[in-house]
């Protein structure tokens, strides 16, 4: 069985750990779709801080990865075709936009599953970002960054 998850996995987290820990739970082969920095920028207001290629780097090194595929459009058919994923798993942001439509079609139609997942209350990347921006030292390394 192959199980496939997608996101930007921006400044790993124990959120994501929690989320691909619980996917290599479902059984087989886990595959991590990680979301290129054009995709993430038509949908998220911050871009990754990590570069895409370290991004994919530190998910290989999870033992509970098995795949890690970079993804360069915001559709999700072609990876799960590709991969001929039996699960694919989302988050709780889950909408109704064409590309997500478009999956759960797909995967309806090939008698595939999806599965929905709560996020982890106790961090998010955004959260992390913000936490670091309102750090006293923060502006003040900036600054001599930007002058140098």
């Amino acid at each position: 069985m192959i199980i496939y998850t997608v996101g930007t996995f921006d400044l790993l987290h124990v959120g994501h750990l929690a989320l691909l820990e619980y996917c290599k739970s479902l059984g087989g082969v886990l595959a991590v779709g990680v979301a290129s920095d054009r995709v993430v920028n038509s949908y998220k207001p911050n871009v990754p801080v990590i570069p895409l290629d370290q991004r994919m780097e530190m998910l290989k090194a999870l033992r509970c990865v098995d795949i890690v595929r970079p993804y360069d459009e915001l559709e999700y058919v072609s990876g799960c075709k590709e991969l001929n994923a039996d699960v694919f798993v989302i988050g709780e942001d889950w909408g109704k936009q064409p590309h997500n439509l478009a999956v759960e079609s797909y995967l309806k139609s090939a008698g595939k599953q999806i599965k929905q997942v709560l996020y982890n209350p106790r961090t998010s990347s955004s959260l992390i970002k913000k936490n670091v921006r309102s750090q006293p030292y923060y502006e003040s390394k900036l600054n001599i960054v930007a002058n140098n």
